[in-house]
Order: structure tokens, then C-alpha cells, then sequence
């Protein structure tokens, strides 16, 4: 009797056993097939950029449901760099508009750096005095900040524009840098909450071995914060590296004021067609997003687990 009852048990158990295999393998491939369909959808836009970059403009519109190009050239690649002749634009639909990459390309990187470079650090300051100095009226101002946060950027491009104007900067990289030179309030949230959530009884002892706030700040903070500070310093780079309408209205109007975002919208300038240079346009674009992309893939689990540590307080 006994051996039949554990009989039964044994049955049972295996047969538990085997439907809790099924639901896990069934749990795994439903996850899977969807994440797989989330990844297709999301670079599928992607693939049509490249695939219309490596498309003739004079015929793309003959085939617009090919998934492959439409007269496999490199001509769109050529026009974004600026290694075209014009009899070349022409002949492949371009619309002949000259690009100086290399100035470009070059007046991107001095505004993003310094952008970043300063934001970083006066945020960074203010973060230390907003999560650790003790003085009247600080919770009110940092509220300021966190409001600041909530206004569309929309909103500033007239003001800022007309000040710059004001002072004579238009059509310089310093006009461009200068709105967001010594503030971004994302930034300050972003490194005060991590300051918030830190043990910072090692700058308490050194307060009481009489080390002043700009030693503590440099030699006990930044150190602890490295990690944050260069997740906030991509992050301020990708969104400055990415910005195109202020850009657009205060230095738009000499090439050496021009950053690349700005400078490759000649391609749509209206070809012999009467449409954008659409392979040349999808072609700057990519290569305009190459620092970024590169960014994402070295960077992305830092930036993700940076801002997981920020947001425990």
C-alpha cells in the first residue's frame, strides 16, 4: 500500500515538475519573441535611413517599397562629406549644395566640450552646496531649480535670442554656448541626489580637521562622484551634440559659426526633382550620429547604473 501511495507521489511530483518546465520554456520564448519584435521595430527606422542613403535621389521614388536601395551608391555618403563635385550631386539628384564637414564637424566639438566641460563643473559645484552646505534660503532656491526643470525650452529661444542679439554675439559659438555655459538644472538634480544618498562622514571629519569647502569639494567629493560626473558629462554632450534649433537661429548665418546638425540641412534645398536630396540628407544624418551611437555602445551600462545610484534617495 505504501509503495503505492509514493508511486502516486512520484507521479504527481514529476508531472508538477514537467508542466512548471513547460510555463518556464513557454515564459522564455514569449519574452524573447517579444523583446525580438520590440528590437525590429525600433531599428527598422535605422535600416530605412540607411537604406535610402545608399539610394540614387534620382530614382528612389521608382521603387518606395524596395527594402533594398534603389541604385546602390555611395554618392549620398560622398555629398554629406563634402567629397562631391557638383557635376556628381547633380547627376545622382542632388540638389549641388556645397558642405564643409570638416568645419562643421570641428565647431561641434568646440561648442559640445566647452558646453559640457563648464556645465559639468559649475553643476556640479552647485549640487555640493545645494546637498551639503547649510545656509538660509537653500531648500527655496535649489526649488527654483527643480521648477526650472518643468519649463518647455521652447519657451526660453526668444528671450535668450533677443539677449543675445543684445550683446552681439549672433553668428558666434560663443552665442550659441552661452544661455547654457554656467547652468543646467538637470544637472544639478542629477548630482545633488547622488550627494543626498551618499555617506559623507569622511567630509564631515575632514569639516572638523578645519579643511575649507573648495578642498573637501576637490579632493573628497569629486572623487567619490567621478563615476556620476562622467555619466553627466556624456549625457550633456549627446543632448548638446543633438540640439539643432538654437543652434539654427543664432548661428546659422557663417559657416563659422555653423555646427554640423545645422549645416547638413542644406540637402534640403530642393533638387532638379523638386523634392530634398533625401539620400544625401539620410547620409549626414547617420554620420552625424556615429559619435552618439559609439557613446551608447562603450557607455550605455555606466550611464544606466549611474543614474540607478542617483535616483536611490
Amino acid at each position: 500500500m505504501s509503495d503505492k501511495i509514493q508511486t502516486k507521489r512520484q507521479s504527481r511530483n514529476q508531472e508538477a515538475s514537467e508542466s512548471t518546465i513547460k510555463r518556464s520554456l513557454g515564459s522564455k520564448i514569449f519574452g524573447y519573441g517579444s523583446l525580438t519584435i520590440i528590437v525590429l521595430v525600433t531599428l527598422f527606422p535605422v535600416y530605412w535611413m540607411l537604406r535610402t542613403a545608399l539610394s540614387t535621389s534620382k530614382t528612389l521614388f521608382s521603387d518606395p517599397t524596395s527594402l533594398m536601395p534603389v541604385n546602390f551608391t555611395m554618392g549620398g555618403f560622398a555629398r554629406a562629406l563634402g567629397l562631391s563635385t557638383n557635376a556628381q550631386a547633380l547627376a545622382e539628384g542632388g540638389s549641388g549644395a556645397s558642405v564643409n564637414f570638416s568645419l562643421y564637424f570641428m565647431n561641434s566639438v568646440i561648442v559640445c566640450v566647452i558646453l559640457t566641460v563648464c556645465q559639468v563643473a559649475f553643476s556640479a559645484a552647485a549640487a555640493y552646496a545645494f546637498s551639503i552646505l547649510k545656509f538660509k534660503g537653500r531648500d527655496a532656491i535649489f526649488f527654483l531649480f527643480v521648477i526650472a526643470l518643468t519649463v518647455p525650452g521652447i519657451f526660453l529661444v526668444l528671450p535668450n535670442f533677443l539677449l543675445i542679439r543684445e550683446l552681439h554675439l549672433v553668428n558666434s559659438l560663443f552665442g550659441i554656448m552661452l544661455p547654457g555655459l554656467l547652468m543646467a538644472p538637470f544637472a544639478i538634480f542629477f548630482l545633488r541626489q547622488f550627494f543626498l544618498g551618499t555617506n559623507l562622514s569622511i567630509v564631515e571629519a575632514a569639516v572638523i580637521d578645519g579643511a575649507n569647502h573648495f578642498r573637501i569639494f576637490r579632493q573628497i567629493v569629486i572623487p567619490i562622484a567621478w563615476p556620476q560626473i562622467i555619466t553627466l558629462a556624456i549625457l550633456q554632450f549627446i543632448g548638446a551634440w543633438n540640439d539643432y534649433l538654437w543652434p539654427f537661429y543664432v548661428g546659422s548665418g557663417k559657416p563659422e559659426s555653423t555646427v554640423l546638425t545645422v549645416g547638413l540641412g542644406v540637402f534640403k534645398s530642393q533638387t532638379p526633382q523638386g523634392s530634398p536630396d533625401w539620400s544625401g540628407l539620410m547620409a549626414a544624418a547617420l554620420i552625424a550620429a556615429i559619435p552618439m551611437i559609439l557613446l551608447m555602445i562603450f557607455a550605455g551600462k555606466k550611464i544606466v547604473g549611474s543614474i540607478q545610484a542617483s535616483a536611490v534617495k
